[in-house]
Formats: C-alpha cells, sequence, structure tokens
C-alpha cells in the first residue's frame, strides 16, 4: 500500500509540472515567460511541499523543479514591465489550470492514504480478533497455554525433567494441562493435581493442541449434592441405579428438560440437573501415589497391584481382554489375575460369583468390588487399598483408577487366598 502511495505521489507530480512547463510556454510567446514561470514555481513548491515524504523518487522530481523554476526567475529579471502587464489574463488562467491540477493531486494522495490506513487498521483489528479467539478457546477448557497428549496409551509425567526421575502420574491421551515451562526436551506441566515433566515431542502446542481439545473435548457433570441418584429414567418414579458421590464427574451424553443424561461407566442414567454443574473440559492426568497397604499384605497382592496400575490410561474396549489394546472392565480383571496364575470368567455378573463374599471394610489391595443398576451387577474393579480401584470405565476415559466408593459397591469378593 506505501508503494502505490509513492506511485500515485509521483505520477501527480509530474503530471503537475508538464501542465507547469506547458504553461510557461505558452506565457513565452505572449512575451511573459518570467511570470508564467513565478506561478509554476509556486505551484510545483507548493505540491512538492505536500507530498516531500511520499518518496525519495518525489523528492528528486521536486528538485529539478526548483532548478526549472530558478531559470524562469532569470527570464522574469530579464523581461520587461509591458510584458508582465500584458500577460496577467493568460497569467490567471493558467493558474487556474494548475491549481485545479493541484487539487486533483493532493484528493489522489489523500484518498491513497486514507486506503493505508484503513487497510493497516483492519489488519489490527484481524490479528487482535484472531488472539482473543485463541485466548477464549484455551480458557474454555480452563487452561491459559494448553498443551494436549499426544500417545497412544498414555504419558508418563515424571518429578524432574528425565526418563531416571520418579513416575508422578500419567495423561491419557488428548488430557489437557496447563504448560508451566520448557526445558530442553522436556516441558512441565500440571494436569489435575499432577505436576512434572513430560517429553516435548509427545505434547501438542498452540493451534494444534486447540484443534485436537475441539475434538475430543467432553461434556461433564459434577455432582454438587452429598448423595445423587442414577436413575433408570428422567423421573422419580422410577428405580434408582446407583449413587454418585458429592465431586464425581458424570460424562454427559444429553442435557434435557430437567434431567440429564449420563454414562455409568458401560451404562446409562439420569441425574437432575438441580444436583450438578455441567462443564466443557479435557480428560486430566491420574495421579500415582504410593499405595499405602495394611499389615499382613502379601507379596502377591502388591505386585498384582503394581502389575495393574501400570495399564492406566489405555483404551477400554467392549469385549476386550487386551491390557494394552483394550479391555472392558470384566476382560481387564480377567488378563491381571491371568498372569498371577486365577482364571476368572469374562463376565462381570460371573465373576461377581467367584471366591468369597466380605464386606467392603475388611477389602485388601487385589479384592475385587462389583458395582450394578439397580437390577444385576454390570461392572467390576481392583482395589489398589488407600480407598481407590483401578477399572476400565469406558470408551472415553478408558483404564482409570477412582475412588472405590464413586458409584456405590453391591459387592465385594476376595479372590487371592494369601
Amino acid at each position: 500500500m506505501k508503494a502505490r502511495l509513492a506511485r500515485i505521489a509521483g505520477l501527480v507530480l509530474a503530471g503537475t509540472l508538464v501542465v507547469s512547463t506547458a504553461a510557461i510556454d505558452q506565457k513565452s510567446k505572449n512575451a511573459d515567460v518570467g511570470t508564467g514561470a513565478t506561478v509554476a514555481s509556486g505551484v510545483t513548491s507548493a505540491l512538492s511541499g505536500s507530498l516531500s515524504d511520499a518518496t525519495m523518487g518525489v523528492a528528486g522530481v521536486s528538485g529539478m523543479d526548483v532548478a526549472r523554476t530558478a531559470q524562469g526567475q532569470e527570464a522574469v529579471e530579464e523581461g520587461t514591465e509591458s510584458a508582465e502587464a500584458g500577460a496577467d489574463v493568460s497569467t490567471a488562467s493558467t493558474s487556474a489550470g494548475v491549481s485545479a491540477e493541484f487539487a486533483d493531486a493532493v484528493a489522489a494522495v489523500s484518498q491513497a492514504q486514507d486506503e493505508l490506513t484503513e487497510t493497516e487498521s483492519t489488519e489490527e483489528q484481524t490479528e487482535s480478533t484472531e488472539q482473543d479467539a485463541a485466548q477464549q478457546a484455551a480458557s474454555a477448557y480452563g487452561y491459559t497455554n494448553l498443551g494436549v497428549a499426544n500417545v497412544e496409551g498414555n504419558l508418563n509425567v515424571r518429578a524432574a525433567a528425565g526418563t531416571d526421575a520418579d513416575v508422578v502420574g500419567k495423561m491419557p491421551n488428548n488430557a489437557g494441562c496447563e504448560i508451566l515451562g520448557v526445558e530442553g526436551e522436556w516441558t512441565q506441566i500440571k494436569s489435575g493435581s499432577v505436576e512434572g515433566y513430560v517429553k516435548s515431542e509427545y505434547l501438542l502446542t498452540g493451534d494444534a493442541a486447540l484443534a485436537r481439545a475441539e475434538e475430543v473435548k467432553q461434556t461433564l457433570a459434577t455432582v454438587t449434592t452429598t448423595t445423587l441418584y442414577v436413575r433408570e429414567q428422567p423421573n422419580t418414579d422410577c428405580a434408582v441405579v446407583t449413587m454418585m458421590p458429592q465431586g464425581e464427574e458424570l460424562e454427559v451424553l444429553e442435557v434435557l428438560d430437567g434431567w440429564v443424561k449420563i454414562n455409568v461407566d458401560s451404562d446409562e442414567g439420569y441425574v437432575s440437573s438441580d444436583y450438578v454443574e455441567i462443564s466443557t473440559e479435557l480428560l486430566k492426568a491420574m495421579t500415582m501415589t504410593e499405595i499405602r497397604y495394611g499389615q499382613g499384605v502379601s507379596d502377591v497382592r502388591v505386585s498384582l497391584v503394581q502389575y495393574a496400575t501400570q495399564f492406566v490410561g489405555n483404551p477400554y474396549v467392549w469385549g476386550g481382554t487386551s491390557l494394552t489394546r483394550g479391555a472392558d472392565c470384566s476382560g481387564f480383571v480377567m488378563s491381571v489375575f491371568a498372569n498371577y496364575g486365577i482364571s476368572l470368567p469374562h463376565s462381570s455378573g460371573a465373576q461377581s460369583n467367584c471366591g468369597t463374599k466380605i464386606s467392603a471394610s475388611e477389602a485388601q489391595p487385589g479384592d475385587l468390588f462389583f458395582y450394578g443398576n439397580g437390577s444385576r451387577i454390570n461392572h467390576v474393579a481392583i482395589y489398589i487399598g488407600n480407598g481407590q480401584v483401578v477399572h476400565a470405565s469406558s470408551p472415553k476415559s478408558g483404564i482409570k483408577i477412582s475412588g472405590a466408593y464413586y458409584r456405590t459397591p453391591v459387592k465385594v469378593v476376595r479372590v487371592i487366598n494369601n
């Protein structure tokens, strides 16, 4: 745009100089060369002053015009007074013509300047709008500098920037985090209650992170009451499927009038919208805090729990039994226990009939917690101690750690005898 302004200024000034020269030639024929040259000098000097900032080329042309004006002035000094008197009418006519050219030149330059200002203003507004949109998109998920895990399975979060540092948590694929800083090949992050370092190559940032977040975002309903009933249908006359404690996050399938349809592990249910808070979020990292074992817990139980928790973040697949490629709840339990020589059927209901039934207060790491929908058992998890279970939850969240009472257990079974 600035180049265009310079070209317009140069062309206008050149055109004005031609008109000025023509006027001078005409006045020479009328024996008043000096007066015409003086008029031309005044016009071109004014134009040169107005356009002096346009380009160096314009400045050069103005210099030539000054020289031409000086020559015209010498001619005036050599002229006669009678010639000056006879040329008054011609001078006025020529001046009017040149003034019109000057006015056109100033208008053209003014228009070009307005267009340049408008373009620069539009570019600034566009850039500002894009920045605001990116900031709003990131803050929509609760982050100001968003990072998204891009791995198969889960991304280890370490206590320090190095592969020899302890693992303090795991980020499932597509989990979000706040980027706190970068140290070489490592990025310091915070996700949920986990803070540490991840390999930068497995973390999406900037526009790529925002694009992925838009694809994988999930709508959650956080329980805001002490105990929330999950019902079979969106009404209070139907049966209660299970109960959820305050603070539990539930995957939202649909928001209805006064009710929210949710996913409970691999099942569905309805909760009152009066007792939940709806939000759009990304998955978060899961803590891998040190597990506290009670007295008398065997090495087999310790080993089994450590083995099971290493698969946190891996996918949920209906009917699957692979601990790495995907398993459903009973398939996950079956495969974990098979590693220790214990054979279990591939069904949560059937597994609940194995071993010995115990009370929840007696549970030790390695015991099984079963959950139901009111009429039948439809989910199983492995107790890992410290009031927590590990389980293959749903296609959205995969294998995860939850509180043992994230929903009401209907049965607890012991299948490890030592």
